[in-house]
């Protein structure tokens, strides 16, 4: 890795490069001062009118989901790389028959996290299941981060159960699309994280994190802040796969350190099962 770093390089990538690298088809912008300041997509993409890109992101998928009576989203995060059973179990066949060992270790993992897949797949059908028959202010959507993965899973379930859900993608270097599962009209493109993690929480009744890498946690640790704090309303936070995250982190050490208190623990609880989790929920608004 090269260590050698530019003081004067900006940390955050340009909007007009971003824009040409996520187009389908890509037109050169030209200069037109006298073109109206909205439809000039120069000036919109200049450092100057970055607030105003913040306030667009926040209302294109605010509006989109108020018309079409998404108020209240179950959220599901979890990591982007589980595999479906049949996908995992291909995988591990082909590994079996290469005779590669890291393919075979590769592909023997996947087998064992697949079933988280199919616990978010029936999860979301739990839910949709609940709000089938709800007048529509009673209903629950599942929410996404609108990947592969865990994400995947959530949103496919509700799309067995025909009912909508939303997917709030992220524009990344690598390619990223959002999955074939999302309702099209609730399927949104986001260039900043922080507009998208707003948008998780705006609707959000409760948080269900399954195992997962850097973005489920800084997603979870973002709403237990929030809540911790007060700037949000509690909600239920479920930690899916009480031996996945009880390993990866300490939360009884951080309790034992004093940096934040014993009463703290109550804002989240794990279970290890789609009905469980579905119950915590149940339980809390009493449904």
């Amino acid at each position: 890795m090269d260590t050698t770093q530019d003081i004067s390089e900006p940390r955050l990538p340009d909007s007009e490069t971003e824009l040409k690298s996520q187009a389908d088809i890509s037109l050169p912008l030209e200069a037109d001062a006298y073109r109206l300041a909205f439809a000039d997509p120069e000036f919109l993409l200049r450092r100057e009118t970055r607030g105003i890109r913040f306030q667009l992101e926040m209302l294109k998928p605010d509006l989109d989901q108020a018309e079409q009576g998404i108020d209240s989203t179950i959220v599901v995060f979890g990591s982007a790389r589980s595999a479906s059973p049949e996908t995992a179990q291909i995988s591990l066949q082909e590994a079996q028959t290469s005779g590669d060992a890291n393919a075979l270790l590769v592909a023997q993992r996947q087998q064992r996290s697949a079933h988280y897949y199919d616990q978010a797949r029936l999860f979301a059908r739990q839910v949709a299941g609940h709000s089938a028959h709800r007048r529509p202010e009673e209903r629950l959507f599942i929410a996404t981060g609108g990947g592969p993965g865990i994400m995947e899973a959530a949103n496919r379930g509700s799309h067995e159960m025909g009912a909508p859900s939303v997917g709030l993608n992220i524009a990344l270097l690598h390619e990223q699309h959002p999955n074939p599962y999302i309702t099209p009209t609730l399927s949104f493109k986001f260039h900043y994280f922080a507009l998208r993690k707003m948008h998780f929480m705006m609707r959000a009744k409760a948080l269900v994190a399954f195992p997962g890498g850097f973005g489920t946690l800084d997603e979870l640790f973002e709403v237990i802040t929030l809540v911790q704090t007060r700037k949000a309303k509690p909600v239920p936070i479920v930690l899916f796969g009480t031996d996945y995250w009880k390993k990866l982190v300490n939360m009884d050490a951080m309790v034992e350190e004093g940096v934040i208190s014993a009463q703290d623990l109550d804002l989240f609880t794990y279970v290890d099962d789609a009905n469980a989790a579905w119950e915590v929920i149940r339980a809390f608004y009493e449904l």
